[in-house]
């Protein structure tokens, strides 16, 4: 394109979202809206629970409640916005707002990633060295990993934006997607995308393969650990401690593999778009009950504030 010519730069981009199934939007609408309801409710409820019990004031139920607020953050990133498509006869955003829209996203999604792995180690240390875990996993350090994986999701998702800002848009601009992800936006680029996917490669090694390491060493080791445990019950009771961690992470690790592998090309099917909706709204809903269910100190502490209830 010649310097005389003029450019057409995208100032907003229209959001296919599921409008190309009209004959369920009603049912849609409703799915999702439950969903995003029961989100806040369960995560939230778990965050004032380990606050209110001094019995959960314990490393493991600190993380765990840091995990909720970072899916409250993550989910309500997209959820709000997609909701209020469903009425929208034409689904558009703005490029400050797709911008604003994928840095909380990639955000919390970075940092739930750091936090799994910080989970992971504090399992580790409380399986592997049960004798050293109070002093090793003091309230300081506990802190500054907690700290740490929302700077490191921070600098992720900050580099990421900051390189999409630099693209240029100038046509088309649907996304077929229900929120702003980078592999649509760069099919849209009418520039050379070459970086951005570098930095995207890079930054899936830094977040994504070594936490997944790391997370698959820790537990080789608690494997390894619980095997030399004598007694029947005490394995048992060693793994239950471990299994909702483990069954969260996989579900987490899982199901963002095959969405973003399936949409690497940029391009968005409806199978896509669904099954994207797994892993931002339906593991972030997930995510407490994985960890409430068979955990017998949060239905004790659920108890004692019933029991509470019923005196006041």
């Amino acid at each position: 394109m010649t310097g005389g010519e003029n450019i057409t730069n995208i100032t907003h981009f229209i959001l296919l979202g599921f409008s190309d199934f009209p004959e369920i939007i009603a049912v849609l609408f409703i799915v999702f809206l439950m969903t995003y309801i029961l989100t806040l409710t369960w995560n939230l409820s778990l965050i004032v629970l380990v606050r209110m019990d001094s019995h959960l004031h314990i490393p493991m139920y600190f993380f765990l409640s840091n995990l909720s607020f970072i899916d409250v953050c993550y989910v309500t990133s997209t959820a709000p916005e997609m909701l209020y498509n469903f009425f929208q006869e034409k689904q558009t955003i703005t490029l400050v707002g797709c911008a604003i829209q994928y840095f909380v996203f990639s955000t919390m999604g970075l940092s739930e990633t750091c936090l799994m792995t910080v989970m992971a180690y504090d399992r580790y240390v409380a399986i592997c060295n049960p004798l050293l875990y109070s002093s090793l996993m003091s309230p300081t350090l506990c802190g500054c990993m907690v700290l740490g994986s929302y700077m490191a999701g921070l600098c992720g998702s900050l580099s990421q934006v900051c390189a999409m800002l630099q693209l240029h848009f100038c046509g088309p601009n649907v996304i077929h997607h229900f929120f702003c992800d980078m592999p649509q936006l760069l099919v849209l680029s009418c520039t050379d995308t070459f970086f951005v996917r570098l930095l995207l490669a890079i930054l899936t090694v830094i977040y994504g393969i070594i936490n997944a390491l790391v997370i698959m060493i820790s537990y080789v080791y608690i494997v390894i650990s619980i095997m030399k445990i004598t007694s029947a019950k005490g394995r048992s009771k060693a793994f239950n401690t471990c299994a909702s961690h483990l069954t969260a992470v996989t579900l987490y690790y899982t199901s963002s593999v095959f969405v973003y592998l399936s949409s690497s090309s940029g391009g968005s099917s409806s199978f896509d778009r669904f099954a994207s909706v797994f892993y931002t709204m339906a593991i972030p809903m997930l995510n407490p009950l994985i960890y409430s269910l068979r955990n017998k100190e949060i239905k004790d502490a659920l108890k004692r504030l019933k029991e509470r209830k019923e005196c006041c």
